[in-house]
């Protein structure tokens, strides 16, 4: 087997790096996002914040049925929380679902703010397809680099 045959990207090591990049973004006092993958693996931009909001993570995941049947952004209210979910895909991985969680956020304040958030939830998507892209053109140039090398080592 060739090593770089082991450089399948999986959904749960996309979801990683897609959590890594958006979640270094987010600042302090900004809203809390979560990532859940179709085996229910979640990832959380401030898991210590999200655990004082008191969110039930099977809501979260009957919110994940809601959009496999078609209702995309979902919106809810739970607690003093708006919460707005999509799914998360790049172009060839089906990463699960993205959830924006606006603490304080009244639905009305979501619902006019609705146009940017869904920017921001494609700009998430986004970067799950550029993610995505990186990895294989690094898998399609990593033998092509290993032979170069390869090759080097023999002339010296």
């Amino acid at each position: 087997m060739d090593f770089y045959d082991t450089l399948d990207l999986s959904g749960f090591t996309l979801n990683e790096q897609i959590a890594n990049q958006v979640f270094e973004s987010i600042v302090e006092d900004g809203p809390l996002m979560v990532i859940i993958d179709s085996e229910k693996n979640f990832w959380h931009s401030d898991s210590e914040k999200f655990s004082k909001l008191n969110i039930d993570r099977s809501v979260l995941t009957e919110l994940c049925a809601k959009i496999d049947d078609g209702a995309e952004p979902v919106m809810t209210q739970i607690n003093d929380c708006s919460i707005i979910s999509t799914q998360l895909s790049a172009e060839q991985t089906n990463c699960g679902y993205i959830f924006l969680i606006l603490p304080q956020y009244s639905p009305e304040s979501a619902l006019a703010n609705i146009d940017l958030i869904e920017i921001l939830l494609n700009q998430i998507n986004l970067i799950a397809m550029l993610i995505e892209k990186n990895h294989f053109l690094c898998k399609l140039q990593a033998p092509t680099h290993s032979k170069y090398a390869g090759a080097q080592a023999i002339l010296n």
